[in-house]
């Protein structure tokens, strides 16, 4: 469930000071439509917005959703003035996490024509403050979250490696961790990827390779017939996601997914 707070902070960075836009009088009505085909979600926060108002707000549409040009996604009824103040937070955020889960749902698509196991997640690299609705976002494409915060799981990343060592790295985290929590290590070298498995690596990232590099990796790590996950990672884009399913990988992560997704198109229309 979204605070009050973090409504309020949308809310008061659109309408400022003193709104004399929005100071009209009556009662209206308001949906959200389409203006071009996507996946639905970021409805939560639309409904969030509007409720926050006191004014109604009624789905026509649930995350994960297909609709098309022209469809309505979102009704909403009460004070004109009201209606008015919540339309653009609204819809940017509908809309920013439409785009997200559209996106998602291509890449999805992308890999089931290869391969039906593989998952499509995300990163962290999300906006500050809308992690929650991008992630959601990725949830209703089809997509995994990954990790939701750096509590979710210890990653073992270059840094981390040059100032411990692969194994020195491993060792520490798993000393402070939770037996409940995952320990993923990142590597750059498709040789590296037994020796982080060996480490004690649940999942290995496969960081910024090729294709072939991948599959290579992949190949290293199934040749100690163990339950290590495979993870590809590094600037894969939608039209790369087959290639890199069909390296035999557990999990494609995509950055992009969140911080360069189109938005996608809405209009907000009363009456």
């Amino acid at each position: 469930m979204l605070p009050d707070s973090t409504v309020e902070d949308w809310l008061r960075e659109d309408l400022g000071h003193h709104d004399v836009t929005n100071e009209v009088p009556g009662e209206t009505t308001g949906r959200l439509v389409a203006k071009e085909p996507g996946v639905v979600a970021g409805l939560d926060a639309a409904c969030a917005v509007f409720e926050y108002l006191d004014v109604r707000a009624e789905r026509a549409a649930e995350a994960g959703d297909r609709v098309e040009t022209g469809g309505t996604v979102l009704r909403v009824a009460g004070p004109a003035r009201e209606v008015l103040r919540g339309e653009r937070v609204a819809v940017n955020l509908a809309g920013h996490a439409s785009g997200v889960a559209t996106k998602t749902r291509r890449a999805v698509e992308a890999a089931r024509e290869v391969d039906d196991a593989v998952a499509i997640a995300a990163t962290r690299k999300t906006t500050p403050g809308l992690r929650g609705v991008e992630k959601r976002a990725v949830v209703a494409g089809g997509g995994d979250t990954h990790r939701l915060d750096l509590s979710h799981m210890v990653m073992v990343k270059d840094n981390h490696v040059a100032e411990m060592g692969l194994e020195g790295a491993v060792d520490h985290f798993r000393e402070l961790a939770s037996f409940a929590t995952k320990i993923e290590v990142e590597i750059e070298n498709p040789g590296d990827a037994p020796r982080a498995a060996d480490a004690g690596a649940d999942i290995v990232l496969l960081d910024n390779m090729s294709p072939d590099e991948t599959a290579e990796a992949v190949a290293k790590l199934r040749d100690r017939d163990d339950d290590t996950l495979a993870e590809a990672s590094g600037g894969i884009t939608v039209a790369d996601v087959p290639d890199y399913a069909a390296t035999g990988v557990d999990v494609i992560s995509m950055g992009s997914l969140t911080h360069s997704a189109d938005t996608l198109d809405y209009s907000f229309r009363t009456g």
